[in-house]
């Protein structure tokens, strides 16, 4: 007899249903940190998985939508090293360790992470994981390493849709600094759940080397594999801003290894002033990402509440969205054309549901891309009615003018030459520099 067996998206939610409830259960189990106030230091927004058939590109590359693939830039990411080239995700890991490094922006005496099977197809083994503060490339301070477990056991299955916190550990954790998190995968994991725009170096070896100082004949990529964020017990003032984007919030020009992607610059800034010292910089950047639809990722009202809404400690939040919209559906008219009106209609879900919880939302106006294959006269036309929206219609807390900012004062519709890496779109790191130098810090103190 035939058996009844639910829908994809029923169990999904069911599964998601019992991760929050786990979630909650362990919560309870750790009394040590449930009077800690947590915020994240780090955190990456995970794609859809290679192959999955919502909107993932091919086995092994990150999905491209709008502008068509720049030519990497001469500052951008390079050639990698060993046998697997940079920015190359994996189909799979069987029996392999991968280390990757993450950039913090606060400091603290714990910390725990967080790892994601948002995008999974099946169950991910996880066999044991470390995490230590990075000396060079794949090399940690052995000092400071530290074994990491779930539920106080060294490893951990994680369902598909779960999103699966660490028990903390004792670290000194600096500001600013580079930590390393170590995850050996003992089984075929199938396509990670991955960042394809990490544009830090990761490594692979062979066996579990999760505790090795050096990581042995490593082959490299850039992406992130199923590690979401990186958390902190931090003083009850301390918060994080969400930097919500497509790949120019990612980073998508900038130097590999830098931290020049302008969310990095705008917590750079932040540390180094007193008075803003306490605030977090996470970069929710998807590249390809969408506000409306899905391609590149899930559109932004759609993962909102897993990269926003999930992320410990959040008070504020800068959107700037809405290029990939304009060059997928705003070139020609037609029934199922992109208006101005409909992207504003999203922005404005955007800031409804953020101010529901609290959370305040910096407005970034839209930058120019002409000379960009996919530009049109219509798309500029939309780019400029919604950043006139955005400057005037104090629908945001506050509103940071990114357009005025790169933008060649002879041709507003191009940015400018010294911001432009070769692609027309994609600021270079004078261009983040520029973009992070535009926040007022005193409207984030309020």
């Amino acid at each position: 007899m035939k058996q009844n067996r639910p829908a994809p998206q029923i169990l999904r939610i069911f599964l998601i249903g019992t991760a929050l409830v786990q979630s909650g259960m362990l919560a309870q189990s750790l009394n040590t940190s449930s009077a800690e106030h947590w915020v994240s230091t780090w955190a990456t927004a995970q794609s859809l998985a290679p192959g999955s058939g919502r909107g993932g590109g091919r086995a092994g590359a990150a999905p491209q939508l709008g502008p068509p693939p720049a030519p990497r830039p001469q500052n951008g990411p390079g050639p990698g090293r060993g046998n697997n080239p940079q920015g190359i995700i994996p189909p799979s890991l069987n029996d392999q360790t991968v280390r990757m490094v993450v950039h913090t922006s606060l400091g603290g005496h714990r910390v725990r992470v967080q790892l994601s099977v948002a995008f999974g197809a099946s169950e991910l083994t996880i066999g044991s994981a470390h995490i230590a503060a990075r000396s060079k490339e794949s090399e940690i301070i052995p000092a400071t390493d530290r074994v990491l477990t779930f539920g106080g056991k060294p490893g951990c299955a994680i369902q598909p849709g779960v999103l699966m916190f660490s028990d903390p550990v004792d670290l000194e954790v600096a500001p600013m600094s580079d930590l390393a998190v170590s995850i050996y995968l003992p089984k075929d994991t199938g396509p990670p759940t991955n960042h394809p725009v990490g544009l830090h170096t990761a490594y692979i070896s062979k066996g579990d080397t999760t505790g090795l100082a050096v990581m042995p004949e490593p082959s490299t990529t850039t992406a992130y594999l199923w590690l979401s964020s990186v958390d902190v017990p931090a003083a009850p003032k301390a918060f994080a801003i969400v930097a919500y984007g497509d790949s120019i919030t990612d980073g998508y020009a900038t130097t590999r290894d830098a931290n020049l992607a302008w969310p990095a610059l705008l917590a750079k800034r932040l540390a180094a002033n007193k008075a803003t010292a306490h605030i977090a910089v996470l970069n929710q950047g998807i590249s390809g990402n969408q506000v409306l639809r899905d391609g590149a990722g899930i559109s932004a009202l759609a993962r909102f509440d897993r990269d926003v809404l999930s992320r410990p400690g959040v008070k504020w939040m800068i959107l700037l969205e809405g290029i990939n919209d304009i060059n997928i559906r705003g070139r020609n008219p037609g029934p199922e054309a992109l208006t101005s009106e409909e992207l504003i209609a999203g922005y404005r879900q955007l800031i409804e549901r953020a101010h529901t919880y609290g959370i305040r939302v910096i407005g970034a106006t839209i930058m120019p891309e002409e000379g960009v294959p996919t530009a049109s006269e219509r798309g500029e036309e939309i780019r400029t009615s919604v950043n006139q929206w955005i400057r005037t219609s104090k629908a945001f807390d506050a509103v940071v003018d990114f357009d005025a900012v790169v933008r060649d004062p002879q041709r507003p519709a191009r940015i400018r030459a010294d911001f432009d890496p070769g692609d027309h779109i994609h600021p270079n790191d004078a261009g983040n520099q520029a973009m992070a130098d535009a926040f007022d810090l005193t409207i984030l103190r309020k």
